[in-house]
C-alpha cells in the first residue's frame, strides 16, 4: 500500500462518499475507488460498508483508518523537517479561528502575516471550539484560535493574550450608576446570551454560576451576533457581556454604557492551539509572532481573573 492510497482512504472516511472524496483529493472518482479496492484486496478485508448511505467504516476499518492517520501524520512530517532545515515558511496553512475571535483579531493582524509571509497560502475557517478540536485531531486543521484552557491531552497550547470581559448595561438599569461593576453584581437571567456552541457563553455562565436569581425574562433569545444582544440590550430587553477586543469599534455613544469589572478582571484566556505533532510549527511560530505583535497595544491587562470556556456541569 502507498501513502497516497491511505490518503484516499481517509477522505472516504471523512466524506462518507466516494464521489466527494475524489473531488477533494484532486482524482476521478474510478481512480480513488481502484485505489482502496487495491488495499481492500491486498489486506482480505472490508475497509468501507458500501451498502450502508452513507458509506460506513466497518469495525477493522475504523481500526485501519486510527493507524492510516498516524502514518500519514508521520509521512507530511518528512517534508516538514526539510522545510524546518531550510529554513522555508510556505505552503499551505489551514486555520481555524472561533467566531468570538474572527472578527476583531483577525484583521488587526492578517494584513502583516501575508505581506511578511507571502508563501503561505492560509486557509481561514470559522469554527465552533468543539468543530475546531475535531478538525485538529483529524488532520483537517494544522492550528486554531481558541478560548483556553481546553484541558484535552492531544492538543498543545501558546496563550497569546488574555482578553476581559466587559458588561454593556443600558441606562435603566441599575449598574449603569457604578463606575466599574463586580461579578455578585450580575443576575445570569438578565443577561442576553450568545446561542448554544459558543464558548464564550459557556464562559459566562461559568462566571454566573450560582448567581441564579427570581424574575425570569418574559422571552428567551440566543443569537449568534453580538450586535443584535447590544441592540436588545438598548431596547431596555437586558444586559450582555462582550470581549474587550469587540467594545473597541463601538460607537462612541455606545461606549458610554460599557462598565469594566473590579480587578483581578474576569477574563478568556486566547491561544494558539495546534496538535501535538508539531507539523508545520515554523508557521505557528510565525503566526505566533504576529499575533503576539499587534495584541500588545490593544491587550493591556494582566491582573485577570481566567474564566474557562469549558460549561461546567
Amino acid at each position: 500500500m502507498t501513502i497516497t492510497q491511505l490518503k484516499y482512504v481517509l477522505a472516504v472516511a471523512e466524506h462518507k462518499n466516494f464521489t466527494l472524496a475524489a473531488e477533494k483529493c484532486f482524482v476521478t472518482q474510478p481512480t480513488l475507488s481502484m485505489q482502496i479496492q487495491k488495499i481492500e484486496e491486498e489486506l482480505s478485508i472490508q475497509i468501507f460498508d458500501r451498502t450502508k448511505k452513507p458509506i460506513q467504516l466497518t469495525d477493522i476499518g475504523q481500526k485501519i483508518v486510527s493507524q492510516a492517520k498516524n502514518i500519514v501524520n508521520e509521512a507530511d512530517r518528512i517534508q516538514d523537517i526539510v522545510e524546518q532545515q531550510k529554513g522555508f515558511i510556505g505552503g499551505e496553512f489551514r486555520l481555524g479561528i472561533i467566531p468570538t475571535i474572527m472578527p476583531t483579531l483577525l484583521p488587526m493582524f492578517l494584513n502583516n502575516f501575508i505581506k511578511k509571509y507571502p508563501k503561505v497560502k492560509l486557509i481561514i475557517e470559522e469554527l465552533n471550539t468543539e468543530e475546531i478540536i475535531t478538525k485538529l485531531k483529524n488532520g483537517n486543521l494544522d492550528a486554531a484560535i481558541a478560548a483556553t484552557p481546553l484541558e484535552d491531552e492531544k492538543i498543545k497550547e501558546i496563550v497569546l493574550y488574555f482578553e476581559p470581559f466587559v458588561a454593556y448595561i443600558p441606562e435603566n438599569n441599575a449598574n449603569f450608576q457604578k463606575e466599574q461593576i463586580e461579578i455578585d453584581d450580575l443576575n445570569i437571567n438578565d443577561i442576553l446570551l450568545l446561542q448554544d456552541g459558543h464558548c464564550f457563553r459557556d464562559g459566562i455562565l461559568n462566571l454566573c454560576k450560582n448567581r441564579n436569581e427570581a424574575g425570569l425574562k418574559p422571552f428567551q433569545i440566543e443569537s449568534g451576533s453580538f450586535e443584535t444582544l447590544i441592540k436588545l440590550a438598548d431596547e431596555g430587553l437586558g444586559t450582555t457581556l462582550l470581549p474587550y477586543l469587540h467594545t473597541l469599534d463601538l460607537k462612541e455613544s455606545d461606549k458610554l454604557k460599557l462598565r469594566h469589572f473590579k480587578e483581578p478582571k474576569p477574563a478568556r484566556e486566547v491561544s494558539l492551539i495546534y496538535p501535538k505533532s508539531e507539523l508545520k510549527i515554523q508557521i505557528i511560530d510565525a503566526l505566533r509572532n504576529s499575533i503576539s505583535g499587534v495584541v500588545k497595544g490593544a491587550i493591556v491587562f494582566q491582573n485577570v481573573q481566567i474564566i474557562s470556556p469549558l460549561l461546567k456541569k
